[in-house]
């Protein structure tokens, strides 16, 4: 092993270690062997032990601290890590380079700096630059690792000890946070850490129901808000610009946001802060219109209020803090108790079927049309079903036919407001009178059904000119006198009630159901699309507003809900209502055939996870690329796996990863479909990890064959953004490589499945073939690709089929089939 020394930046910090402070952690005793997190200034050793990092990435990626120094007495002296160029100190970023004859290296940081680096190329191998991390342990010429018998002497700290540790110290800032004068046996006070009670099959009533669901809300919603409390940050540079409703509008970059240790949604709310006011601080608050993109990483802000008093001078001296809201977690309780006091809101058949108890299927004689179609949609034929299998044209037809058959309305609800657009666009095409309804706080964004917005069509119908006059006064100078706004209010409030109660269908997002513009309402038929990707106590504010007919459209061998408190996934709040009806014998209609992929896309799927049921509605000739310059290693098959065997690396939050060389072959891939003929909006890229979606977008920005503008419109998602769509062309890139990592949620089988049902034409998967094939559901996954000549290696310009043995394959069975619940045999359902 070559011998490094250090060409680094001047000492910033100055280290003593003594042994009773090395013994403190593990009893590593070499200063050799250990590192100091400079934002704790605590010492932590580079040995593995009984975890699957070392001591010292564990503590930084746990307490989500980043800079690093070495020790006086280790083998490069006392030295502080950061570029040295830029003076960035996040290890997460940085690496190093090797000189040309030296055996000397430089610390630089991945991006801009290694990959723009101003050194002088004839000195340096810029080309081999390598992260200071590898296989999550620091590279052994910055710090050694312990003997084996170092470590053997030393304290054993298993992993399970190490997040039990971590959660306690989070547990312990955020009780400091609110009481200053809290010291850590506060933790150990009675009901500072009750276990929730977990979610059953069947409930004695709808108070058992409350009183097991309620705790898990408030555990869900405590944590949301603490965590979005947390990500209070400086902002280093605001660019103001004012809105077509002379609203004045902040731009800036988020750091935490550009790390990945933080997510943004439209209309989310966030408060700027400014420290350099000339009478006090000043605040406001704004909803996110734009979230960084392809484009830029800026995040702008609509600031509630107008351009008066508005720093608007000013471009430094900010802060940004979240805007937690309650509201969606206060309607899940409240519908909670709905249920239990209010008896009309359900039907007594819905009442004791939501339940879980046993009440006889009640039979309606009805004529049945001899062709279940709707006007403006296409014909359905027989039954359609999991991905790609006209979904949601089949959910469009059964509302029609619902409205049609009960002359009443129809509420359609999703837990997204993707979801709900899309669906209600398609429902408007039957030429039912839909109404999208809003939060308010996103009415004002734009989305592809704007033009169904409860506010655009109460604008454009000839309705109170007093009205009118009031919401053009509003817009112009941003706020009315009091006297005007109650009167305006009234006014809307009361136009809105005869536009809702005139809709034949208002769709609107699970939450939004509990809007007060609906608590005069009672409607009895209601659809939850994406019902799978919801929790129970979010599909019951839609099913409490008078269900008597309630219609679940989902699937549950996708993603499901999103759940970050892991007391409440423990507890089973991540099991949807879908899943938990379909386990107590209620039986799914399954949609089987499927109108999305090329038929050789849809074979894995098809066996892997619906039992080889799922058949194709579109031939091989209709999904064939036709007039473009590209060729499949095998003709007739628009597929293929190119083993690449690049190294992860953590993305610079330390909680993602990223892998360059997947990323350059990505780059590759998609420059030569547009080479091709394809447009950059036919293409998308799936990845699992946000460092690496964030990498990808930054890294064809600034390293991209062709101009950076061609590569603007190619979507770069994760899967979960992607769940419910499609692209011509998929190109998934699979980040995990490593030796002794594993592959993290990779092995989540619903993931994987939305990833390889997005394609219409192909799909190319980038990977460690040999790393993923050490999984059950990815063996079997290589195993096919392998036995059709799709698992390919080499330069893409000369693409040979494999060599790689792959381990003997394995049974799989997906996750759904394995027993989540004795003797219940799983029929699969509608879905995308």
């Amino acid at each position: 092993m070559v011998k490094y020394s250090f060409k680094g930046p001047p000492l910033r910090y100055q280290s003593e270690l003594t042994t009773n402070e090395l013994v403190r952690y593990c009893g590593i005793q070499d200063p050799a062997s250990v590192a100091m997190c400079l934002c704790c200034e605590k010492w932590f050793c580079n040995g593995v032990g009984n975890t699957s990092g070392s001591h010292i990435i564990n503590h930084l990626v746990r307490s989500q601290h980043k800079e690093v120094g070495l020790h006086k007495e280790g083998a490069l002296g006392e030295t502080q890590l950061e570029c040295y160029q830029c003076g960035t100190k996040n290890v997460f970023v940085l690496g190093y380079v090797p000189a040309k004859v030296d055996s000397v290296v430089v610390v630089l940081c991945r991006a801009p700096c290694a990959a723009q680096s101003s050194l002088n190329g004839a000195e340096w191998k810029l080309d081999e630059w390598e992260p200071l991390i590898r296989d999550r342990q620091l590279v052994s010429f910055l710090v050694k690792t312990p003997t084996k018998q170092e470590q053997l002497r030393a304290r054993q700290i298993s992993a399970s000890e190490i997040a039990a540790r971590y959660l306690q110290i989070t547990a312990f800032i955020r009780f400091y946070q609110e009481d200053k004068n809290a010291v850590v046996e506060d933790l150990d006070r009675p009901g500072m850490d009750d276990e929730l009670e977990r979610v059953l099959l069947r409930y004695e009533d709808a108070y058992h129901y409350r009183r097991i669901f309620e705790p898990l809300v408030s555990a869900q919603a405590e944590y949301d808000r603490k965590e979005k409390e947390s990500l209070t940050q400086s902002i280093g540079h605001v660019r103001w610009d004012v809105g077509l409703n002379k609203r004045p509008q902040a731009f800036f970059v988020l750091p935490k946001f550009s790390e990945g240790s933080m997510k943004l949604m439209l209309g989310d709310e966030l408060r700027l802060k400014h420290t350099q006011t000339v009478n006090e601080e000043w605040k406001c608050v704004g909803s996110v219109i734009k979230i960084p993109d392809n484009r830029n990483d800026e995040v702008g802000v609509e600031m509630h209020s107008s351009v008066e008093n508005m720093p608007t001078d000013s471009r430094t001296n900010f802060s940004c803090e979240f805007v937690w809201n309650s509201t969606s977690f206060d309607r899940m309780r409240a519908a909670l108790r709905v249920l239990g006091d209010d008896d009309s809101c359900v039907s007594q058949f819905i009442y004791h079927k939501l339940l879980g108890h046993e009440v006889d299927d009640i039979m309606f004689k009805v004529d049945l049309p001899r062709r279940f179609n709707a006007p403006g949609l296409p014909e359905l034929n027989h039954s359609q079903g999991p991905p790609g299998t006209g979904k949601t044209i089949t959910s469009a037809t059964i509302v029609y036919h619902l409205v049609n058959l009960t002359s009443g309305q129809v509420l359609v609800c999703a837990p997204s407001n993707i979801a709900v657009d899309h669906l209600a666009e398609q429902i408007h095409r039957t030429g039912l009178k839909v109404v999208r309804l809003y939060a308010r706080s996103r009415e004002e964004l734009d989305s592809p059904v704007s033009f169904l917005a409860l506010r655009n069509q109460l604008n454009a119908i000839s309705g109170s000119a007093e009205l009118r006059k009031l919401q053009q006064l509003k817009d112009e100078i941003g706020e009315l006198a009091e006297s005007d706004e109650r009167r305006f209010r009234a006014l809307r409030l009361l136009k809105e009630k005869q536009l809702l109660a005139a809709a034949d269908v208002i769709c609107c997002s699970c939450i939004s159901a509990a809007d007060p513009r609906l608590s005069h309402m009672r409607i009895k038929c209601v659809l939850v699309d994406e019902s799978t990707q919801a929790t129970e106590p979010e599909v019951m504010v839609a099913v409490v507003r008078g269900a008597k007919q309630l219609v679940l459209v989902g699937d549950h061998c996708q993603l499901g809900p999103v759940i970050m408190c892991k007391k409440a996934v423990m507890a089973g709040l991540s099991q949807s209502l879908f899943e938990r009806l379909t386990a107590l014998g209620t039986r799914p209609l399954r949609l089987q055939v499927q109108y999305r992929m090329h038929p050789a896309l849809s074979s894995f799927s098809s066996n892997a996870f619906y039992e080889g049921s799922l058949q194709n509605g579109v031939t091989e000739v209709e999904r064939q690329m036709i007039g473009y310059d590209w060729q499949w290693p095998v003709a007739n098959l628009p597929m293929m796996f190119w083993s690449c065997n690049g190294q992860e690396e953590l993305s610079p939050s330390g909680t993602s990863y990223l892998n360059r060389a997947e990323a350059a072959n990505v780059e590759k891939i998609a420059t030569r479909f547009i080479k091709a003929g394809l447009k950059s909006e036919q293409i998308g890229i799936i990845t699992p990890y946000e460092g690496q979606r964030s990498y990808i977008v930054q890294f064809m920005q600034t390293q991209g064959t062709l101009h950076s503008k061609l590569y603007l419109n190619m979507e770069v998602a994760n899967v979960d953004a992607f769940q419910g769509r499609e692209k011509d062309i998929i190109i998934m890139t699979c980040v995990r490589s490593n030796e002794h990592q594993g592959i993290g949620f990779l092995s989540d089988s619903r993931r994987l499945n939305v990833a390889l049902t997005r394609a219409r034409y192909g799909i190319i998967i980038v990977g460690n073939a040999k790393v993923l094939s050490r999984h059950a559901i990815w063996n079997a996954l290589l195993m096919e690709f392998k036995e059709k000549g799709c698992l390919v290696e080499g330069p893409l310009n000369n693409l040979k089929p494999s060599c790689i043995t792959l381990p003997k394959p394995r049974a799989y069975i997906a996750e759904n089939e394995k027993g989540r619940w004795e003797n219940v045999t799983w029929c699969v359902n509608l879905s995308e």
